[in-house]
């Protein structure tokens, strides 16, 4: 059988930092408050549209692998706030890297959308469609934020990290997965004014209002992401004690102790992040292993788990058996432009800016 093996990675977290204590500038809260009910303390907020953080991820992801631009075959962008919808970001990203032989593709299954595009390329790659693909998960999600609910204000951060997968004869890449969505619970996770149904209805583009059932939200990642690890073992016939780390999507560390709790696993073999970014939708889990495999958490060899929900609700596991590389070949020179701003003045911006459009 072909296996679909990860080879490169790379990561793009915008410079500017938005505290606790900053929201606590406009929003009712404090850090205290914050930290206590998500593990938040901070998270970042982007300069620049989703395509560029995207392209800053991808030339790592490609230098790590030691590949080129022009030997890119299929481009997958997992997000639910690209630059446009027409034409694809995925295609954005292909024009800054100088990937002209990549077919291009976006996909959106909000907060999972860079593990189903994990799973997208998987079977590409299993079948023979292609030989390897870059696939990203990345969002600014601020730009879309209604900055004046607490509740869902305190959560979100941008972010971007993407992967190179390559066909391999060696069992590793995504050896075992499990998709799922709680469709008929798909209104307590609703962000209205963004999408094609609000045109022409006096809503302006970017004037978003978030209904967030925070308490319902949890109980359904809970038993979604535990539904979907216990599937992939049963898969793969693995027990829980043979995973080495969990690498789960980073919305709340209430959810991710519920979830290490079901799953029997210490504090040692569950990865956290959140503290650093919040919650990037569809950056979240992605960033999260790389940043693992930077910080020495990932062997050669090594079984990970990498549960994820998202509106829709959808949900999901990963389980991905990693090779035999856990260093990059080649770094990149690739980076963002530079930001004379903090992350406080950026969401002062857009907060006047959606103030004077309605006015």
């Amino acid at each position: 059988m072909q296996y679909a093996d990860i080879t490169g990675w790379g990561k793009c977290a915008p410079p500017a930092i938005l505290t606790n204590d900053d929201l606590s500038t406009f929003l009712d809260t404090d850090d205290e408050w914050i930290v206590s009910r998500t593990g938040m303390k901070e998270r970042r907020i982007s300069h620049v549209p989703v395509s560029d953080l995207a392209y800053v991820a991808c030339a790592q992801a490609l230098a790590a692998a030691g590949k080129s631009a022009n030997e890119v075959e299929l481009i997958i962008f997992g997000s639910c706030s690209f630059d446009q919808i027409v034409p694809s970001a995925a295609s954005r990203v292909q024009q800054l890297l100088g990937a002209d032989n990549a077919a291009c593709m976006d996909l959106n299954t909000a907060c999972t959308s860079g593990m189903y595009a994990l799973s997208v390329a998987t079977a590409m790659i299993r079948t023979g469609s292609v030989n390897n693909a870059l696939v990203i998960g990345a969002e600014v999600i601020s730009a879309l934020m209604d900055w004046s609910n607490r509740d869902v204000a305190i959560l979100f951060g941008d972010g971007a990290a993407a992967f190179f997968r390559e066909a391999s004869d060696e069992k590793s890449g995504v050896v075992a997965e499990s998709l799922g969505c709680f469709g008929k619970n798909r209104d307590i996770l609703d962000v209205a004014g963004w999408g094609a149904k609000y045109a022409n209805q006096g809503v302006k583009l970017g004037e978003t209002k978030w209904n967030f059932n925070g308490q319902e939200i949890f109980k359904r990642a809970v038993v979604g992401m535990s539904r979907a690890c216990d599937n992939v073992l049963e898969k793969e016939g693995m027990t829980k004690e043979e995973i080495d780390l969990i690498v789960p999507h980073q919305a709340n560390l209430r959810i991710i102790d519920a979830l290490a709790k079901r799953m029997g696993a210490s504090e040692e073999k569950v990865y956290i992040n959140i503290h650093r970014y919040g919650n990037m939708s569809a950056a979240t889990a992605p960033l999260a292993l790389v940043e693992a495999l930077e910080e020495g958490r990932v062997a050669p060899g090594a079984n990970l788990m990498m549960p994820a929900f998202g509106g829709g609700l959808t949900w999901s596991a990963h389980l991905l058996r990693w090779g035999s590389r856990i260093k990059p070949l080649g770094t990149s020179a690739v980076d963002l432009p530079p930001c004379d701003k903090t992350g406080l003045q950026l969401v002062q911006e857009i907060i006047s800016a959606r103030q004077a459009a309605q006015a």
